[in-house]
């Protein structure tokens, strides 16, 4: 009935904001902004009406949640780091019923999601970064998923993401993007030498961990990631555990998925973590 048509593991680094002010980081992330345009294009052309972000800024303790308004609007300013992102300005619509959609299928396979529809509930910097520059004309709809799951497994989360493509492709009317918004290694800089690493990754291990990992995904070698992969996001600080992650393969079908990733904006350091823009074919 619908369709799953982009698949994509994508950086929300808040240095992208910062890099489209007058200052002397200005223009620094043009090659990340620029993937997100990228992706965006893609999604126009294969037809998307609605993207869901599995994002890793949006905290949550208990069970799984969707937030899927019909309206996202406001000034956002980040509580982490105010001085990279404030007063931003933010509008886009929403897809309650895609949302609604995905909770039930979710729960039905055994991973308990609630759907906020009728919510004061902001959208997080994990969607706001990606929807700036791939969705400034509100073209898409935006449904965002939490994905900073403290108390989660990633089985689970991979069960959550094979349950949203089945709602998708029985029982949804239309065409979707997932993106898992979240970094590969993220240990933050010492507080203190932060500016010396803007630009780089906090460690020789980290760095070497992340680009074996993207020689694995652009070799299509999903067994060996995906065992690795509880380890992975606990040895090398993954971004929200990378249950994002876990939720995208878990769509693409886990260890059995055969796609090799299109690198769409080469892997970079920002403030020591580890980014990149990737298409993970569907």
């Amino acid at each position: 009935m619908g369709k799953l048509a982009l698949a994509a593991k994508i950086t929300h680094v808040p240095s992208m904001y910062l890099s489209e002010l007058d200052g002397p980081h200005k223009g620094c992330r043009q090659p990340a902004i620029d993937g997100h345009k990228e992706i965006g294009r893609r999604c126009r052309e294969l037809g998307v009406d609605t993207i869901v972000v599995f994002d890793t800024h949006w905290l949550v303790n208990s069970g799984y949640h969707v937030n899927c308004a019909p309206e996202f609007e406001g000034v956002y300013t980040s509580n982490e780091l105010p001085h990279f992102i404030k007063n931003m300005p933010y509008a886009y619509h929403g897809n309650p019923e895609l949302g609604q959609l995905l909770a039930d299928a979710a729960t039905e396979a055994g991973v308990h999601t609630r759907a906020h529809d009728a919510t004061t509930l902001a959208l997080e910097y994990g969607t706001l970064v990606p929807m700036r520059y791939m969705n400034p004309d509100q073209h898409f709809k935006v449904v965002s998923v939490s994905a900073l799951c403290t108390v989660h497994n990633l089985a689970d989360s991979a069960k959550l993401g094979a349950a949203f493509r089945r709602a998708v492709e029985e029982q949804y009317d239309g065409t979707v993007a997932f993106f898992a918004s979240g970094s590969l290694s993220h240990r933050f800089a010492q507080n203190g030498v932060a500016d010396q690493f803007l630009h780089k990754v906090w460690s020789p291990f980290l760095e070497t961990m992340d680009h074996e990992v993207v020689e694995m995904w652009k070799r299509g070698d999903w067994k060996t990631f995906c065992a690795m992969l509880p380890e992975y996001a606990d040895k090398c600080h993954g971004e929200g555990f990378m249950h994002d992650t876990a939720m995208l393969l878990g769509a693409l079908g886990w260890d059995e998925y055969t796609g090799k990733a299109e690198i769409v904006t080469p892997y970079f350091g920002s403030s020591g973590t580890g980014q990149i823009n990737v298409i993970l074919p569907v």
